[in-house]
């Protein structure tokens, strides 16, 4: 079974789950060189079932990957009736979400083995990392910004221009910092106010101001 054929995340079990989380715990302390046997070892379960459900160490791989970035969500909106607060609400939702993921160990263990493998041909992980992290997350978002484009409370003429200025604003120097090994340790209240101040900024550069309810 090839990696893009596995389950997605939303049908995945609380047993599957846990086998990612014994992934993720592995990258944590260090252990880049993954095998199917340290994590079948770590997860209490066998290698044959880890081929079943993941189909390849690669397969393995991406699963996890998609298992962190599934935690940075927009948050619930109603496409229909989507107002200025709610479009708000909804991006600070994704920015806050996006942000603890980031500082996570897991997170910066995870993408810190994902760079020292890019290009090295050791794994395909840096890749696997691109499709199912950041460009994941941003198909995950896209849809609420042209949702605040359709509603009129958003201006602007490409989408991935959009969402990457969006992705600039929140992220900052933040992701890079953390993986150089700057000990920033933010705090709910910190994050809260990070991504309440990059969806202000983003609102300046996107609003439409021809909406009644920009101003909101």
């Amino acid at each position: 079974m090839q990696a893009e054929n596995i389950a997605s995340e939303e049908s995945w079990t609380q047993r599957q789950g846990e086998v990612l989380d014994a992934v993720l715990a592995l990258l944590v302390e260090g252990r880049d060189a993954l095998t199917m046997s340290a994590v079948a070892r770590r997860a209490s379960c066998s290698k044959e079932t880890l081929y079943k459900w993941f189909g390849d160490r690669d397969g393995l791989l991406t699963a996890t990957v998609r298992w962190q970035a599934a935690k940075v969500r927009a948050g619930n909106y109603d496409r229909q009736h989507l107002d200025a607060a709610a479009l708000t609400e909804s991006l600070e939702a994704f920015a806050a979400n996006w942000l603890t993921v980031i500082s996570s160990k897991t997170s910066i263990a995870l993408n810190r083995v994902a760079v020292s493998h890019a290009g090295s041909g050791r794994s395909n992980l840096g890749r696997i990392v691109l499709a199912n992290g950041r460009f994941a997350i941003g198909e995950r978002l896209k849809p609420l910004l042209e949702a605040g484009r359709a509603t009129g409370l958003l201006a602007f003429d490409d989408t991935e221009t959009a969402f990457r200025t969006f992705f600039g604003l929140v992220g900052r120097d933040v992701q890079i910092r953390l993986l150089l090994g700057d000990c920033l340790q933010p705090t709910a209240a910190d994050i809260r106010a990070d991504a309440e101040r990059a969806v202000r900024q983003f609102l300046v550069l996107y609003g439409n101001t021809n909406n009644p309810d920009h101003n909101a």
